[in-house]
Parts: structure tokens; C-alpha cells; sequence
């Protein structure tokens, strides 16, 4: 194992790591992000709810790119982001379909009059209940999929081991509390961890670039030592592996 030469590849691929919306295809054939584990399928079960005449918002969108898989009528369809880089990227995007969008940075302060939506979708991102049930039509659905406080915990583990968690607390059960304090009647709930897995040390520094949220701290430098650990059980294993952990939800509005 030359680590000079293990060094430079991964500063390149530290170099690399940038991400436009969600996506993920530069580690194509390099991890399994555990997602098509999920006992669910989020978007069939959005399409359960969702009827071709509702008014939809799809709140932290990130580069549209889910919120565009469900073929809702783009005149019928509004978006909100808050990540600079992609609301540059939505606005290119959207303002081309005819898809209403707002950038926004606060949950708490939704820019919609009351009762103008018929079903809100949140994927992986921040929302607010009080704000969601002044924005939702009587008998309206708010639907979200949301990364559970463990997430990916094993990873952050192997390369910064006093790493403290940075969404203590950010569960499904504190979630549905919060959803029917607000006076939303649940209709479906469901949690999950699922397998995680890298193929090569390189994919993995990309990833913990990209999702600084969760590796705070990392870099090549910082963790140098624990990447060369990484690396010997990638050449031991063929991988090294964690777990995604996700609950989704239904609310109604009453």
C-alpha cells in the first residue's frame, strides 16, 4: 500500500466531491447507496395520494430531479429550496417548465397563502407542522421520507471517532408527536436501516466530502490515518459497509 500515492488519489477525489440537486452518479458501480432496500417505495407511495387536479409542493427539493419523476402537471406544481447552489439550479430548471418555485431558507415561514395546497411532499428535507397545516386544504396529505438520527452512524464512526451525532433526536417517533400535536391524523408510518455499502476508499471520501452535514471535520488531512484502516478493510472485505436508517410518514389534515 503506497501511501503517497493513496494520499494524492483520494485529495483528488476530495477535489471532486460537488453535487448538483441529488445526485449521485458519479459513484456509479463504486457504492450501494442502500436506498432500493427501503421496505417502501416513497415515490408509489406518494402516487398513491396525489390525484392528477390536486395543487402539489414539494418542499427542499434539491434539484428537482424526484419531484419531476412523479410527471405531476408542472402548472399544478410548486417547489421550495434553500441549499444557494441548487436554487440557481431550480431556477434554470423550473422557470423553463412553468413550475412555480420560491427559494427558502426557513421552514417556519413558508411563502403560500393558507389552504393552497392539496398534497405537500418533503424528502429528505427540513419542515415545520404548524406551517404545513396552514398551508394544506382541509383533508390535504403531507407525505415525507426522512434520514433518522443513526444514519450512516458505522462511517462516521470509522473515520472520526469522536464524532458527536449531529440529529440526536430527529426520529419517527418524535415526528408523529409533533404531527398530531398539530392536529394531523396519521395514515401510514414505517422505519427502516438498511445496508450501506463502499466499494473503494475513493468513492467513500467523495461521499463524506459531499455530505459535510454528517462527517463534520472530515477531510483527507484530518483523518488520514483511520482512510489508510478504511482502505485495508476494502482490500480484506472488498467493501466497507454502514446503515442508512429512514422512517417515512403519512399525515391528513383534520
Amino acid at each position: 500500500m503506497n501511501q503517497e500515492k493513496l494520499k494524492a488519489s483520494w485529495y483528488a477525489e476530495e477535489q471532486q466531491a460537488q453535487i448538483k440537486g441529488w445526485d449521485f452518479s458519479y459513484l456509479e458501480h463504486r457504492f450501494d447507496s442502500g436506498e432500493n432496500h427501503l421496505p417502501w417505495d416513497f415515490r408509489q407511495v406518494i402516487l398513491q395520494y396525489v390525484k392528477p387536479a390536486d395543487r402539489i409542493l414539494d418542499i427542499d427539493t434539491g434539484g428537482g430531479e424526484f419531484l419531476l419523476s412523479l410527471g405531476h402537471a408542472h402548472a399544478l406544481t410548486s417547489a421550495t429550496e434553500g441549499y444557494a447552489p441548487n436554487v440557481a439550479l431550480c431556477r434554470e430548471k423550473f422557470d423553463r417548465l412553468g413550475i412555480d418555485f420560491h427559494p427558502m431558507t426557513d421552514a417556519r415561514k413558508m411563502p403560500f397563502a393558507d389552504q393552497q395546497f392539496d398534497v405537500i411532499l418533503n424528502r429528505h428535507g427540513r419542515y415545520d407542522a404548524n406551517e404545513i397545516f396552514r398551508v394544506l386544504k382541509p383533508g390535504g396529505f403531507f407525505l415525507t421520507q426522512q434520514v433518522e438520527e443513526w444514519n450512516d452512524w458505522e462511517l462516521v464512526k470509522k473515520v472520526l471517532p469522536d464524532a458527536p451525532r449531529q440529529f440526536k433526536g430527529h426520529c419517527l417517533a418524535s415526528q408523529l408527536k409533533l404531527f398530531q400535536d398539530a392536529d394531523f391524523e396519521i395514515l401510514e408510518q414505517g422505519e427502516a436501516y438498511c445496508p450501506i455499502r463502499f466499494y473503494d476508499t475513493g468513492a467513500f471520501v467523495w461521499f463524506a466530502k459531499v455530505i459535510e452535514w454528517e462527517f463534520v471535520g472530515f477531510s483527507v488531512d484530518n483523518c488520514f490515518e483511520n482512510l489508510l484502516a478504511v482502505e485495508q478493510e476494502i482490500q480484506n472485505k472488498g467493501f466497507i459497509s454502514g446503515r442508512i436508517h429512514r422512517f417515512y410518514l403519512v399525515a391528513k389534515k383534520k
